[in-house]
């Protein structure tokens, strides 16, 4: 049984996805504000959050800094139809996926249980390129010797390109694999994802030696 913390401020929602969400198996604690979820961040140690981005107060940005600043943990967000800004700015936040609202309770439902997939899959061995290492058993990064702190779906994208260095991979094979989205899927996802794994694995994000476009395709590892 997973753990969702489900940050959400409109009653209805909120009461309407606790109940679909724990009906599907899940224990979900469900709070209606960014500073009671960043509070029962810390004490209930859940498996995943589902945030809404318009929250009062400390508004749902805010929040993903914020949690992303201090956990490893992924973050699913919700949003308003059509507000295109709101998804890149979650996105860069530190965001993993995002659900459009209104929210049907199955597609929500069917993305949670594929970010915690993707974090839960079986991997191989220590692999060495260049400065960066990669141990796929114990899902564990580090450049120069000093670990890499990576998001799970940061890491997941990292181990899938690193896994057939020089291939390229478009951003729909990787939505695929990384995201499991099929054919509605949002490039914006692996753009941004493809950022913030840069700033952190790379000397120089805006030469990158490791995760590499290659323009009007998609992304390839090295070679390096």
């Amino acid at each position: 049984m997973s753990r969702v913390l489900l940050i959400e401020d409109d009653p209805a929602v909120r009461e309407g996805l606790e109940l679909a969400l724990t009906r599907h198996g899940h224990r979900v604690r469900a709070v209606e504000s960014g500073e009671e979820g960043l509070e029962r961040l810390r004490t209930d140690l859940p498996d995943v959050v589902v945030l809404d981005l318009m929250l009062p107060g400390m508004d749902g940005f805010e929040v993903c800094r914020r949690i992303r600043a201090a956990r490893e943990i992924p973050i699913i967000m919700l949003t308003a139809r059509g507000d295109d800004m709101d998804v890149v700015a979650g996105l860069e936040a530190g965001a993993d996926d995002y659900v459009v609202k209104p929210v049907q309770p199955r597609v929500l439902e069917a993305r949670i249980r594929a970010v915690l997939r993707r974090i839960g899959r079986d991997q191989a061995e220590l692999e060495r390129y260049g400065d960066l290492t990669i141990d796929r058993a114990g899902l564990v990064v580090a450049n120069r010797g000093v670990p890499v702190s990576l998001p799970p779906t940061e890491l997941r994208l990292l181990l899938e390109l690193s896994g057939t260095p020089g291939r390229v991979h478009s951003r729909q094979q990787l939505l695929e694999s990384v995201w499991e989205h099929g054919y509605f899927g949002d490039s914006r996802l692996v753009d941004a994802c493809v950022q913030r794994l840069r700033a952190k694995i790379e000397d120089d994000s805006a030469a990158p030696v490791y995760v590499q476009t290659v323009r009007g395709f998609g992304y390839r590892f090295g070679p390096v």
